[in-house]
């Protein structure tokens, strides 16, 4: 890794392995509180990086950000996968990509992973918990120990009925990329809290799925605060209650995400959403309920 691709806080270096990054879907569909004209007006600032004038498509990037903490390599999410069939979601399905190269390329082997945190079990966050070995899913970081939200595993596992059985997918991502952590006795369940060492913690933030969670890093005078899918959308930034068409509980999802925010303006945390292109981490401020946009990350290069 090139220091200018990564970004150190107090005693923690962090950085992104991006494994896909586009135009994803319309704003107003992801958004639904918002219309062509919120984007349209906003365009000066949300493109290129989050959304493209030509197409009106919100850009995302489905990345894994990495932790050097305390002596231990820590992923947090894990992406899409290969080979995964996912009927439900064509951007998905059956995809073939070159992440673990990626991975490589910044200096991380599989084995070398101490700690994988899945925010939450959507496919597009557990994807690489596996790896396909002549047709059968095992881990892809066999000496990590995977962090797994109980809720989450609870709701999307057979306990709940894959999700209530209501989309084939949530039954496919369970058993290829969740089911095999368990066999392997690499999974940690985890509910409320979670402390990882001095400079980590794990919080419950549940909404978006019901087990979602967000990393909250501590380190000297430095602050950082992953928040998962809480946020797709820099405008949720500026306004809280506004969750995308992927909260299964838009209304908890937009109390969650108020809570988290209100916290990390008062708090100087960077925030970090799971699927922000460009630097992909931004400070907020606050007066009163208003929100505004601060610095921008400065580390602004992702491995390749």
């Amino acid at each position: 890794m090139e220091s200018s691709q990564s970004i150190v806080l107090g005693d923690v270096e962090m950085f992104r392995v991006v494994e896909w990054q586009g135009p994803l879907m319309p704003g107003p569909d992801l958004l639904p509180g918002t219309t062509d004209r919120t984007w349209r007006d906003n365009a000066g600032w949300l493109a290129p990086d989050h959304w493209e004038p030509g197409t009106e498509l919100v850009v995302a990037a489905i990345q894994t950000w990495v932790l050097r903490s305390a002596g231990r390599t820590i992923l947090v999410d894990t992406g899409v996968g290969n080979g995964r069939e996912r009927p439900g979601r064509a951007l998905f399905h059956r995809r073939e990509g070159d992440f673990l190269e990626r991975l490589a390329r910044a200096g991380v082997r599989p084995g070398e992973v101490d700690l994988v945190i899945n925010t939450h079990l959507h496919g597009d966050h557990v994807g690489w918990n596996t790896r396909d070995a002549g047709g059968e899913w095992v881990p892809a970081f066999p000496n990590a120990q995977y962090l797994i939200p109980a809720a989450d595993d609870e709701y999307f596992g057979p306990a709940g009925g894959y999700a209530g059985g209501r989309r084939p997918d949530d039954r496919l991502l369970y058993e290829d990329s969740v089911a095999p952590i368990h066999r392997a006795g690499l999974a940690l369940r985890w509910d409320g809290s979670h402390r990882i060492d001095d400079n980590l913690i794990l919080e419950s933030a549940p909404g978006h799925t019901p087990g979602s969670s967000v990393l909250t890093l501590e380190s000297g005078a430095d602050r950082a605060i992953f928040v998962g899918d809480l946020v797709h959308s820099p405008l949720q930034l500026l306004d809280p209650s506004c969750s995308s068409c992927l909260c299964l509980d838009p209304e908890r999802a937009a109390v969650t995400r108020r809570r988290i925010l209100e916290k990390a303006s008062d708090r100087r945390e960077l925030v970090i959403p799971a699927h922000l292109g460009g630097s992909g981490a931004v400070e907020i401020r606050r007066t009163g309920t208003r929100f505004e946009l601060g610095e921008w990350a400065a580390a602004s290069a992702v491995p390749r």
